[in-house]
């Protein structure tokens, strides 16, 4: 019996060299540090030469040089760490940081292998990225949509684990990565209708839906496949599945309902897609005038398995209908030009047998997908997209994306920033304070849409599973799940945290830190943008006082204890405000602005 290796698995690992993986296990220890000091887990110590932090009952010690920006923001530079066990230099090693740490980061025992596996497939993907050639930040400048997606290296600034991927195997990762940017067809399955639910958004029916995403050869191919096995294709839905998904699961857990032909294989779709950063999603880069296409897909990533629940997709559509109404109707924010990706129809089989049982399980959440609108055909002549995360992005040679676009700007720093700010703070306080509308706005939900390099609007997306309504607006039943009761000191932190901790700490600190605008400038124009708001809407003043955007203080609210917590499931999604976890306050950056 031969034992050869089969040539095409020989480089699946070629990027895990040693040079790679030293400066991706750097770079992982320094954030780290970063966020588990940003989440008061850990406290470094100040020195002569910088930081020393000690762990293990004294036997390791780290010691580095940082600056600590505003709302204890740490950066560390990563030449300057050093590490040391009983006083014998040693290398840098993220999982060890960890299992060193474990003690103080609560993290159980039980899931501390998982933590630390999700912890070396982010390493993988560092070191993957690193021997890969990606663009510059002088080339983003004017790169296409999807090639600046393809070009975020980080995942989310906040989690230290943030490419975990529990599921993939190497092949699998090149092949649908969002960073490799390679191309994938979607695999179709037909789903008996009497245990599949399809919702339709105002306007569109399921056939008009299919005609346009499939076209006519297509239809009629898989209404042929069906006939060819004696099948009625009146009494089937189409589903689009991952690939992925369709050959680890649906292929093998769903053998019963492929059996009896609840399901049906129909094959590949002909249009080409790009998987975006949040993995399960994919862009049609064969017409991209066409609908993103979300799917269901069960690894595990960041603190979830990455699934889709048919039954809490089915008022999708009916939710983004009705914010879109509201984004449509308001003087404000059209004036902003904000706006919203609606999700246009769901899917979702539910005819297996662990639909049948009344626990909920991710083996109820294997098969479903949404159709949401695509950002491209709203563009203007002069316009280009890109992710908001891009503002985060330095390239393999440190260079800010963000400074770079200022610099190539006809606008001033402030100037830019101001412009920015008016795109994406101003909306999001005033459907907070007019409807107390919260939406999840970190980077990879928002697309920017550039000017002269210059952010003048956003598109906010996946509003039907991040949207939280925290009042007594009145809302149609069918999208009365929406509701959130939220305590009023915790409602305000659908700014406080979600954009001023997780987005605009980061960003001052890189304008900071590349001396573009300094960070106290930078917070003085989020202050005039929240006090423009406020001086234009006083009839919002009883209201922006309970919210007090100003305040001294607000509640530190970590993401990284949660996912340490539990990392197979962070947060009860039915139930995220009462999940979150706290460490003590922070010291709110514009509270020394609140005049002008």
């Amino acid at each position: 019996m031969s034992t050869t290796t089969a040539p095409e698995h020989a480089d699946l690992a070629g990027h895990l060299t040693p040079v790679a993986m030293e400066r991706a296990q750097r770079s992982l220890v320094c954030k780290a540090i970063a966020e588990l000091s940003h989440e008061r887990l850990i406290a470094p110590e100040p020195g002569a030469d910088g930081y020393r932090l000690t762990v293990a009952g004294g036997r390791v010690t780290y010691r580095f040089r940082a600056r600590v920006h505003q709302l204890e923001h740490w950066v560390i530079e990563p030449d300057s760490v050093d590490r040391e066990i009983d006083g014998v230099p040693a290398r840098l090693d993220a999982q060890e940081l960890i299992s060193e740490l474990a003690p103080v980061l609560g993290i159980p025992d039980s899931l501390l292998p998982t933590y630390l596996e999700e912890i070396a497939s982010t390493l993988s993907a560092a070191a993957w990225k690193l021997q890969h050639s990606t663009l510059s930040s002088d080339e983003l400048l004017d790169a296409d949509y999807q090639q600046v997606e393809a070009a975020m290296t980080e995942g989310h600034p906040a989690f230290i684990a943030n490419n975990g991927r529990i599921g993939y195997g190497a092949d699998d990762y090149a092949a649908y990565a969002p960073e490799t940017g390679s191309p994938v067809r979607l695999v179709w399955l037909a789903a008996r209708r009497d245990c599949t639910h399809l919702a339709c958004g105002d306007g569109l029916d399921e056939a008009t839906l299919l005609e346009g995403e499939l076209g006519r050869a297509t239809l009629d191919r898989f209404a042929d496949r069906l006939v060819g096995l004696g099948l009625d294709a009146a009494d089937y839905a189409y589903v689009p599945v991952h690939p992925w998904q369709w050959r680890n699961k649906i292929a093998i857990t769903f053998a019963p309902d492929l059996g009896r032909r609840d399901l049906v294989w129909l094959g590949e779709g002909e249009d080409t897609y790009q998987a975006q950063q949040s993995i399960r999603t994919f862009f049609n880069t064969a017409t991209p005038d066409k609908h993103y296409v979300k799917t269901a897909l069960s690894i595990q990533n960041m603190g979830f398995m990455r699934g889709l629940s048919p039954k809490y997709m089915r008022a999708t559509p009916a939710i983004n209908d009705w914010v879109a109404g509201v984004v449509q109707a308001d003087e404000t924010l059209q004036d902003c030009g904000f706006s919203v990706l609606r999700e246009r129809a769901s899917v979702g089989y539910t005819g297996d047998a662990f639909h049948r049982l009344t626990q909920v399980s991710p083996y109820q959440k294997m098969i479903a997908a949404l159709w949401r609108e695509s950002p491209a055909p709203r563009l203007q002549p002069g316009e280009r997209l890109a992710t908001m995360a891009s503002l985060l992005h330095r390239d393999a040679d440190g260079i800010s994306l963000v400074s770079r676009m200022i610099q190539a700007s006809p606008l001033s720093a402030q100037e830019w920033v101001r412009t920015y700010l008016r795109a994406h703070l101003r909306p999001l306080v005033h459907c907070l304070l007019r409807y107390e509308l919260a939406y999840m706005p970190h980077g990879e939900n928002l697309i920017m849409v550039l000017r002269d390099h210059v952010p003048v609007r956003m598109i906010m997306k996946d509003v039907g599973e991040e949207i939280a309504v925290m009042g007594d607006i009145e809302l149609p039943p069918e999208i009365e799940r929406v509701r959130a009761d939220v305590p009023q000191d915790v409602r305000a932190l659908a700014i406080h945290t979600d954009v001023f901790d997780g987005v605009f700490r980061y960003i001052a600190a890189i304008l900071d830190d590349d001396g573009v605008l300094s960070e106290h400038d930078f917070w003085s124009e989020v202050g005039r943008c929240v006090r423009e708001h406020e001086r234009d809407h006083p009839e919002l003043g009883e209201v922006a006082q309970r919210y007090d955007f100003f305040r001294p203080t607000f509640r530190h609210s970590c993401l990284n204890r949660l996912q340490l917590r539990n990392t197979l499931q962070m947060v009860d999604l039915a139930d995220q405000a009462e999940s979150l976890m706290f460490a003590g306050d922070l010291d709110n950056p514009i509270a020394s602005h609140a005049r002008g």
